[in-house]
């Protein structure tokens, strides 16, 4: 067993833990990935930035890793319709399920570039990876930790995992029936809390396949287990995900995946907390779901996102705002217009020692904001030479990605460029007053800033 130097936050072991490489040469780490019906909101992205950040990281550290994120495109029940999310797009779009699938997974992927986001080693399909589900299920079936109910569905048996519920705190005798976790009929099930490993197709005649319990479908959890053991030889090194994973999805995926080999096979389960937008859960209804290109038509740098989560712990929850959206997309311009001030850096002791401070912040749970917090400061510094400025920014954004040797045109200067994000930042703060003058300011200027809904813009007057 080799250690890294990175140590995160273990949500089943409730601490934090230095991650691990248990075959002493590759890190190998598994996330959930995109269910491919719709485009990836950015809530859902801030998971998979999570995993980038890791990544790069552990790049500072020289270590290797192999990263396997699936891809959901069959399987995944809807809450409310008990039907699969894929197949009710299909239905309202009347267009073919997997020509849909495709269509989302080509735009998850553009998403991923845009916010600089390291692609995975390989991104296993579900509905390309039944055989081996298939296999698992039977595994499962042979150990009597599954069974075939009733309705020819299979069931994996709960209470044959005695430790259910290390991740979440969820025990099984305090689980109700009709609690939200499982969305199939309960009469075949033997005990309320199980859940379905392989469905029965019933009346649904697309998005089957034959299994030796009938034709049916995989069930979301065994998707999983079944990719995670194949694809990373039996071990997975550190587990990925949101929080809104954690229960059911990973408790029953732990339970599976256990149970099949006999042993613990997750090292460390790491979760990245909620995203809020300006004060709401983000959904279809509230009408607040944003996307990559919602940020891009708005005129805004997609790294402005990246930015914002960078200056947030990935643990906990972010309110994102349009007008924090566009004070970072007024950092990051900032910032490349001052390294090219700065000009070109080489190695310095002073660098390398404010370099290896840094790194000690990143590798103490991911501590990005700390890393950004001392950026601010650094590049305020009269006493630090901008050959050192130069050396340290260029050094952290290995891992904060923001393209920062990007050449930006110069169309306002540093100076101005500071007041409209202090002005973003009053508005945020709500101190009006402070926000008049920095705009008052600005228009001597020949700058006019524009207040809306979206937030704050500006216009400068030839």
């Amino acid at each position: 067993m080799k250690m890294t130097s990175l140590a995160l936050f273990d949500t089943r072991l409730r601490t934090l833990s230095q991650l691990s490489i248990s075959n002493e040469k590759t890190l190998r780490i598994y996330s959930c990935g995109p269910t491919v019906y719709r485009d990836a909101h950015v809530g859902n992205l801030r998971t998979f930035l999570l995993g980038d950040l890791i990544l790069r990281t552990l790049s500072l550290d020289g270590v290797s890793c192999e990263l396997i994120q699936n891809i959901t495109d069959v399987g995944h029940m809807s809450e409310d319709l008990h039907e699969d999310k894929l197949l009710a797009e299909s239905v309202a779009k009347k267009i073919d399920p997997f020509e849909i699938a495709r269509e989302y997974e080509t735009r998850f992927h553009k998403d991923l570039g845009l916010l600089a986001i390291t692609p995975a080693t390989h991104y296993p399909r579900a509905s390309e990876s039944i055989g081996i589900m298939q296999d698992l299920i039977s595994k499962l079936i042979a150990q009597s930790n599954a069974y075939v109910g009733d309705d020819g569905s299979v069931y994996f048996d709960a209470r044959s995992f005695p430790s259910y519920g290390e991740i979440s705190g969820n025990k099984l005798s305090e689980l109700k029936p009709g609690h939200r976790y499982e969305y199939v009929d309960e009469g075949a099930k033997r005990f309320h809390a199980d859940w379905a490993l392989w469905k029965a197709a019933g009346d649904r005649t697309e998005m089957i396949w034959d299994s030796p319990w009938g034709p049916g479908f995989p069930g979301w959890h065994i998707e999983c287990s079944a990719m995670s053991l194949t694809y990373l030889d039996g071990y997975v090194d550190l587990h990925l995900g949101g929080i809104d994973l954690r229960f059911p999805h990973h408790e029953n995926e732990r339970a599976q995946s256990n149970a099949a080999t006999g042993r613990e096979v997750v090292s460390q389960w790491v979760h990245g907390e909620h995203l809020l937008f300006e004060g709401r859960k983000m959904s279809k209804s509230a009408g607040n779901v944003v996307l990559v290109s919602d940020i891009i038509a708005r005129g805004l740098d997609p790294l402005s996102l990246r930015l914002c989560f960078i200056e947030n712990r990935y643990r906990s929850q972010i309110d994102l705002t349009w007008d924090a959206l566009i004070a970072s997309d007024t950092t990051i311009k900032r910032w490349r217009m001052k390294l090219r001030d700065w000009g070109v850096s080489g190695s310095t002791q002073e660098g390398e020692a404010i370099i290896e401070a840094l790194k000690a912040y990143l590798f103490n749970d991911l501590g990005t904001v700390d890393v950004a917090v001392e950026l601010r400061r650094i590049e305020r510094d009269g006493s630090v030479a901008d050959a050192v400025k130069a050396e340290v920014f260029r050094a952290m954004d290995r891992v904060f990605a923001l393209d920062l040797d990007r050449v930006e045109a110069a169309s306002l200067t540093a100076e101005q460029e500071e007041l409209l994000e202090q002005r973003a930042a009053a508005r945020v703060a709500k101190d009006f007053a402070l926000s008049d003058q920095l705009r008052d300011q600005l228009l001597a200027q020949k700058i006019v800033v524009k207040d809306s809904a979206a937030g704050q813009s500006y216009e400068i007057i030839p």
